[in-house]
């Protein structure tokens, strides 16, 4: 009996420290944020947009049809002297709590970027617990943060789902752009021996018509949004814009080409033979002996001959061996264009600095209070590239061998 009293004790006593559901948000109470852009007034004062999404619009699916005739999203602004005084400010024009819980894309402006750096911006965002560090940051290229989450999307009616959908394919299918993060650009701020680099967006015909239903209303659209390259950074401020060839090289250096598509000379025609790179690996090592440190670069690229626009035989060994042959001195030249590029720059976005502080702490300590500026830019980088065609397609030879000239 004594047993019973003490159990009944004890559940009674525990209830008292349950603490139920202190915290619960409703749904009818929440804005739901899907993207934040920074920029910077001519007063000096930060500019926050938020973009929204408007539930019943999107009813029946992101994509497509559904929905009603409104926007899936609005788009609110407001300025202040601090990002957190300007999402304050924000919520003035707002009936509903802000909830950054499904937010997963930050807009910084390239004006932003240069004058003041990412560096300050960055810390109300990680240190908020409703955001993600795994939110996706890019920087607007050309135009205003802000702008670029106000143009309506078609196929994605969600503009964030948009650039996140495009950075995704953008980094699988060409590798010129790289899908970065919250947690991973403030790693690379904080790490030894490593520079940020962020995908660029830029907003493609009229700002204007972008921002009416209109635009999403035809079949060609007055304004879409497109990535834009590579934004480059030095102590937390942009520095340079990497497009093309140039980008490319940087994602073959931080081994995250997923697929892309090279291009060669062949019998005397330029970009004639299309090889698309279906896996690849590269590997940085450092020989700290010396008291400047050798940088090795090797990349290993595998691939499909996926266009052939001259007659070449394919079925030859001795062509396959020279055609990787010259596959191998194309991502070469790619590779070391950008290397020279950036040692000009002289801001270490590859991680140089951090494999040689891997390989040899001792020599880090030395070389580390002046890296970017005197012995980055005179390193010695060895490049190695290694490419193997596997496949040639569904056939072999190009129908071109078999016509007459």
């Amino acid at each position: 009996m004594k047993c019973k009293f003490v159990f009944l004790f004890l559940m009674v006593t525990g209830i008292l420290f349950v603490s139920g559901c202190w915290n619960q948000k409703e749904l009818n109470d929440l804005a739901i944020i899907s993207a934040m852009a920074i920029d910077k007034n001519d007063d000096g004062q930060y500019v926050k947009t938020i973009q929204l999404i408007n539930p019943g619009s999107v009813a029946g699916g992101l994509q497509g049809g559904g929905g009603g005739q409104s926007p899936a999203v609005t788009v609110y602004t407001a300025t202040g002297d601090s990002v957190m005084q300007a999402h304050f400010n924000a919520s003035s024009k707002i009936s509903r709590r802000l909830y950054h819980g499904h937010a997963n894309l930050i807009v910084v402006s390239e004006e932003l970027a240069k004058e003041d750096g990412i560096t300050t911006i960055l810390d109300a965002f990680e240190r908020d617990p409703e955001i993600r560090t795994t939110s996706r940051i890019v920087v607007a290229h050309d135009t205003k943060a802000g702008d670029l989450l106000k143009s309506l999307t078609a196929v994605e009616k969600i503009p964030a789902e948009k650039v996140n959908g495009i950075l995704k394919v953008t980094a699988q299918s060409r590798g010129e752009n790289v899908e970065v993060t919250l947690q991973e650009v403030i790693k690379s701020l904080t790490a030894e021996g490593m520079e940020p680099v962020i995908s660029g967006f830029r907003m493609k015909g009229d700002i204007e018509k972008g921002k009416k239903m209109d635009n999403i209303q035809q079949s060609e659209l007055d304004t879409t949004l497109e990535a834009d390259g590579l934004a480059i950074f030095k102590e937390g401020k942009l520095i340079d814009w990497y497009k093309g060839e140039m980008s490319r090289g940087v994602i073959w250096i931080l081994d995250k080409i997923e697929e892309t598509e090279v291009e060669i000379d062949w019998d005397g025609k330029k970009n004639i033979i299309g090889y698309t790179v279906i896996r690849q690996k590269t590997k940085i090592s450092a020989d700290t002996k010396n008291v400047l440190p050798v940088i090795t670069i090797h990349t290993n690229a595998e691939g499909d001959i996926r266009e052939v626009r001259t007659p070449v035989d394919l079925t030859d060994p001795a062509i396959i061996l020279d055609l990787e042959k010259e596959l191998e001195k194309e991502i070469k030249r790619e590779i070391e264009e950008t290397i020279k590029k950036t040692q000009q720059n002289k801001t270490d976005i590859f991680g140089f600095g951090e494999v040689v502080h891997r390989s040899d702490p001792e020599k880090w300590k030395e070389l580390k209070g002046d890296w970017d500026d005197s012995y980055f830019p005179n390193l010695n980088v060895k490049v190695e590239v290694e490419v193997f065609i596997r496949r040639s397609g569904l056939r072999t030879n190009s129908y071109l061998s078999d016509m007459k000239e």
